[in-house]
């Protein structure tokens, strides 16, 4: 097991990329240290932050025998292969593993992008645009999961992780009026209640109404509201 001394994650507890690593540490039972960056949403990045990611100057950033990794998806995988002793997060067949690769890239590119962009948009063309978009790579992702109990079968892993930490942000869209996952995407919904139900995911979440107030004061400063 790793010390504290030699993991250290560089994180701000909105993010849903920050949340994805911290369920890869909990699943391989790492200590780490967790380095908050407090004042992020003020646009403020510490110092060590700018050091362990001068090309991207984001978080989350994982700390490892002092040597830092930076995206989180390459940080997931980073910790499966790197603390292999516990349940693995990606398979071992090359071909399942291709396929859950493919499909964390969707959730980047195709969900990430407009889940953290909608509730940020004014009443609108652009708006009702950005949520046509998130609702049908939402359906694609649905059809994906299908009848299965994770996006891997019965093993929890690498898609599930990528996807997860946005289910906190479910409840914010149906507050703000934008979408409800349980009414059009029961399948996500029933998926994501079967996750929290993992102990590393339950930990790891952002709590979905502390979420809610952060993004509402969000969006005032903004002038959304």
């Amino acid at each position: 097991m790793a010390s504290e001394k030699e993991v250290k994650l560089l994180d701000f507890w909105v993010s849903p990329f920050g949340v994805r690593t911290r369920i890869a540490l909990e699943e391989k039972e790492v200590e780490y240290e967790y380095k908050e960056e407090k004042n992020l949403n003020l646009g403020e990045k510490s110092e060590l932050l700018l050091k362990s990611n001068p090309v991207h100057k984001k978080i989350p950033v994982l700390i490892h025998h002092d040597k830092p990794i930076c995206e989180s998806l390459i940080i997931v995988q980073y910790i499966d292969e790197v603390f292999p002793s516990k349940t693995p997060i990606l398979p071992s067949d090359p071909y399942a593993r291709a396929l859950a690769r493919f499909w964390a890239d969707f959730v980047d590119k195709k969900i990430s992008q407009y889940a953290l962009r909608v509730w940020k948009l004014k009443k609108g063309e652009e708006l009702e645009e950005t949520k046509k978009e998130l609702v049908e790579n939402l359906r694609t992702l649905e059809a994906e999961l299908g009848e299965k109990k994770y996006f891997g079968g019965e093993d929890f892993g690498l898609v599930d992780i990528a996807f997860v930490p946005f289910t906190s942000w479910f409840y914010s869209f149906q507050a703000f009026d934008l979408l409800s996952v349980e009414d059009e995407f029961p399948k996500l919904a029933a998926w994501g209640k079967r996750c929290i139900e993992r102990k590393s995911v339950a930990k790891s979440l952002s709590e979905p109404k502390k979420l809610y107030e952060f993004l509402s004061a969000r969006r005032k400063v903004l002038g959304v509201e």
